[in-house]
């Protein structure tokens, strides 16, 4: 079998070990996927399920670390884990994280989007869970205000961020 000019094998369709169809190319740390053979970033395992706590924490670590798709990778496990009353709020998180790497990325109309979007989902999750404001040491109220600060600046000057300065602290 040959390959494309990128490196990639012809008619063959990136699985993963279960089969399913996973795109394997490379990735920078912001996850734009980068030609085949690259060096990129080490992924994010998928499918882990971490308790509540250990996901706050690898999700800090990563998002310090500049590296908020990878975060985001962290809470969509938790999204899909999490029992049903949960899901909003972790959805919500992963949006704030891919709003994040938008606004790293350069993609301001994207970032701002996604950060009120998630701010938005946060804020409603934490009405509706009764006005739970710190689950699992997080600091919701804090959180919203950052995704909101973030969104008008990024939306106003048009410019990528740093993604690891400009990280929230999930627990205030």
């Amino acid at each position: 079998m040959g390959s494309t000019s990128s490196g990639r094998p012809v008619d063959a369709r990136d699985r993963d070990s279960e089969g399913r169809a996973r795109n394997a190319r490379p990735r920078d740390g912001l996850g734009r996927p980068l030609p085949y053979g690259a060096d990129g970033v080490a992924r994010q395992p998928e499918g882990v399920v971490r308790p509540p706590e250990e996901t706050v924490a690898e999700a800090q670590r990563l998002l310090d670390a500049g590296r908020p798709f990878h975060a985001h990778e962290v809470f969509e496990d938790a999204w899909k884990s999490r029992p049903a009353q949960e899901r909003e709020l972790w959805r919500g998180l992963a949006q704030l994280a891919v709003g994040l790497t938008h606004a790293a990325r350069g993609n301001a109309t994207g970032g701002g989007r996604l950060l009120r979007r998630g701010a938005g989902a946060v804020t409603q999750w934490a009405s509706s869970a009764g006005g739970r404001q710190r689950p699992y040491g997080m600091d919701l109220p804090h959180v919203v205000a950052w995704a909101r600060e973030l969104a008008d600046e990024v939306e106003r000057d048009g410019r990528a961020v740093d993604p690891g300065a400009r990280a929230p602290r999930l627990r205030g």
